[in-house]
């Protein structure tokens, strides 16, 4: 039930939402400058995913370099892709969203909520244990014998 409320709202009302704000800019400041605004914020989009892109392999990488799980990195990086694809689409409320999501409090507040509604998958074994080292291994120095 949920998804077809979400399929709705997408391929419905989003367009809708879209042509009437391009409606609504258009008369306010003019066809020629609407269109401007929209390429404008197609290039913008299209720079701001390449950039991210590159910026979070990098995190990513000194993350996982520091011993650490890089899921905020990713998923940070992941929040700003998507504003840079949703300002690359055309239509001002996608812009709006994707304005949006490129300021840092608001990712926080996301990235939280995100926390609290999905949990982390834990590997399990086919037992339905959680898996983890069976084997510790040690070096000579660092076992004494009781």
């Amino acid at each position: 039930m949920m998804f077809k409320r979400f399929a709705f709202f997408a391929l419905i009302i989003l367009p809708l939402l879209e042509i009437s704000l391009f409606i609504l800019v258009g008369q306010a400041i003019g066809l020629g400058w609407t269109l401007l605004l929209v390429i404008a914020g197609a290039v913008a989009g299209g720079l701001i995913v390449r950039r991210q892109g590159i910026r979070l392999l990098g995190e990513a990488r000194a993350t996982i370099g520091r011993g650490q799980l890089p899921a905020r990195t990713i998923a940070d990086g992941v929040l700003v892709t998507l504003a840079g694809v949703l300002i690359a689409v055309p239509g001002f409320l996608s812009d709006i969203v994707g304005a949006a999501l490129l300021i840092p409090p608001l990712r926080t507040a996301l990235y939280a909520f995100l926390l609290l509604r999905f949990r982390p998958a834990t590997p399990r074994s086919p037992g339905g244990q959680a898996e983890g080292p069976r084997v510790i291994d040690l070096d000579r120095d660092d076992f004494r014998a009781p």
